[in-house]
């Protein structure tokens, strides 16, 4: 897969034209960052911010990850502060590459600084270092169209002068998992040609799955990418599709039993906010309307679980002693299982 975008390489001011993008895949983010370190610095160091050394799903965690790379680890600056000099003052002869890490599953707050991204291309390229990025959740469109802020987009880090950008093909993209590098020409040619890439590649079925979700980009289709539909419903739609369902399950709860011990399930709906994920923007929320479920004979952890052994599975969050239902993440065509789920609980 290649691609152009408006890339800066090393060396090159901003001024210049850009040079192409290549893009590979392999089957996760994880492994793109294996695949990046140990192509570009094996028996080498990588700076990184103390602050940047996140643990990934499945407690994997970037220290571990370029250890079995074969890189050296080089921490700079502190948990919550880091400035430019620190990198500076670590280049010696053994660094290859300075690492950005994005904090997609956590937030620093308060007293902090990070240098930003055209500070740390500037160093990199006057030490003639490429600088990679693993951006983890990886956007390919603004999201503060659908709401979200502060939250970088491939092609912003791309066209600062990343010269490697590493990030997942599922969360904020909306594809299927893979993890995907896209940057320098000449680096990434470097990693094709580097037997992890073998390993580590995907199969026809996820190539094919994600050329139909970057198809839907190039179109602008976004309503055809279930996770970005999600996030542009707007609070009042998702309120009047919970008017309609709630009646739903009132009528499927209050049809005539013989069974004695019908439970009573009491439906309301509330004002709520829709979490986009811990794994991608982790402290971003959108305004929502939640169906908030009680039962007089069951508890709310007894009654999520109930909702979780429905066929098809129901998956609700417990907050202050209520099962809340966003249907932010519910499919429209998929609200009467919902109701026929609680008819049979009720």
């Amino acid at each position: 897969m290649a691609t152009a975008a408006s890339a800066v390489p090393r060396g090159r001011s901003p001024a210049e034209p850009a040079t192409t993008v290549s893009t590979i895949v392999v089957n996760n983010n994880a492994a793109a960052v294996l695949l990046g370190l140990n192509t570009l610095a094996e028996d080498g160091e990588v700076i990184v911010s103390r602050g940047e050394l996140v643990e990934i799903g499945g407690s994997f965690r970037i220290p571990d990850v370029m250890t079995k790379s074969g890189a050296t680890l080089r921490e700079v600056g502190t948990t919550n502060r880091t400035r430019i000099a620190d990198y500076e003052n670590a280049i010696n002869e053994r660094t290859r590459l300075l690492l950005r890490v994005h904090r997609s599953n956590f937030e620093i707050t308060g007293f902090t600084e990070q240098p930003a991204t055209e500070e740390l291309v500037t160093l990199a390229h006057q030490r003639g270092l490429p600088l990679v990025e693993d951006l983890g959740s990886g956007a390919l469109v603004d999201l503060q169209t659908f709401g979200l802020r502060g939250e970088p987009s491939v092609l912003d880090s791309l066209r600062a002068g990343v010269d490697v950008v590493t990030y997942s093909g599922d969360k904020l993209l909306g594809g299927p998992q893979a993890g995907l590098l896209s940057g320098r020409a000449d680096l990434i040619a470097r990693m094709r040609s580097n037997s992890l890439f073998r390993a580590l590649r995907v199969d026809k079925l996820t190539y094919a799955a994600l050329e139909a979700t970057l198809l839907a980009y190039v179109k602008r289709d976004y309503d055809s990418i279930p996770t970005l539909k999600m996030m542009s419903l707007t609070k009042e739609e998702i309120g009047a599709r919970a008017e309609v369902l709630a009646k739903g399950i009132h009528s499927a709860i209050e049809k005539p039993s013989s069974d004695s011990s019908a439970r009573k399930i009491n439906v309301e709906i509330v004002d709520g906010e829709s979490v986009i994920g811990g794994g991608a923007a982790p402290s971003s929320v959108l305004p929502t309307r939640l169906l908030a479920l009680t039962c007089a004979d069951l508890s709310a952890d007894e009654l999520s679980a109930n909702l979780r052994r429905s066929d098809p599975p129901i998956i609700a969050r417990v907050e202050e002693g209520r099962v809340l239902l966003d249907l932010r993440t519910v499919f429209r065509e998929q609200d009467r299982l919902i109701a026929d789920a609680l008819g049979r609980i009720g």
